[in-house]
């Protein structure tokens, strides 16, 4: 039980949630998070940060997977409470939705060059700045929902993140299952929820 509690330390204090996690290193990553209002949703943070890089990061933390997974500890994923299962008519299933939400290009590429990159020991790194999350599953611009996404842009991520929607909008999938599994691993997500993706 201590191990637990020492392995997952919360603190807020001042607006701000400190988050610190041990990475595989050995050393803790913190993300921190000021002045936004957040919560956990079935283990998820919830942050309604619409439009807005929010929190920060810095590492250590390492990708899994040969690069295609983030560091759970320091990129569990984060959601927007905004977004529903009852409302996702009126956002993630209406045409033009994540246009609405994403933070403009002068964030997203300040937060991958000066606190992504350098929390994962990257430089210069030919990929994109990825949703763990994507906005088009409800998820949230905040630091604990963002990585550097090494590879090809599109990435083979994108077409798990178009067909996880195109389920939820179905009605084939819960949006908090949809969210959970990507977070959990990109890869195995449509597998794990039964939609015959690759496992």
């Amino acid at each position: 039980m201590a191990a637990a509690a020492a392995a997952m330390g919360l603190s807020a204090c001042s607006g701000h949630l400190i988050l610190d996690t041990p990475s595989p290193t050995g050393a803790a990553p913190t993300v921190a998070d000021a002045g936004t209002e957040h919560h956990k949703v079935r283990g998820l943070f919830a942050i309604h940060d619409p439009g807005e890089v929010t929190g920060t990061l810095t590492g250590p933390c390492r990708a899994r997977h040969h690069g295609e997974l983030p560091d759970r500890s320091c990129t569990p994923g984060a959601i927007d409470p905004a977004v529903t299962q009852a409302n996702i008519g009126s956002t993630i299933c209406r045409s033009g939705y994540t246009t609405t939400v994403r933070p403009p290009e002068s964030q997203t590429e300040k937060f991958k060059w000066d606190v992504a990159e350098p929390a994962y020991g990257q430089h210069d790194v030919s990929g994109e700045l990825d949703h763990e999350i994507p906005l088009e599953l409800g998820g949230a611009n905040d630091a604990r929902n963002l990585w550097v996404e090494a590879g090809s842009i599109p990435n083979p991520k994108d077409a798990v993140e178009d067909a996880l929607n195109r389920a939820v909008c179905d009605g084939k999938v819960k949006l908090r299952a949809a969210q959970a599994a990507i977070a959990k691993n990109w890869r195995t997500a449509e597998a794990a929820l039964g939609l015959g993706g690759s496992g």
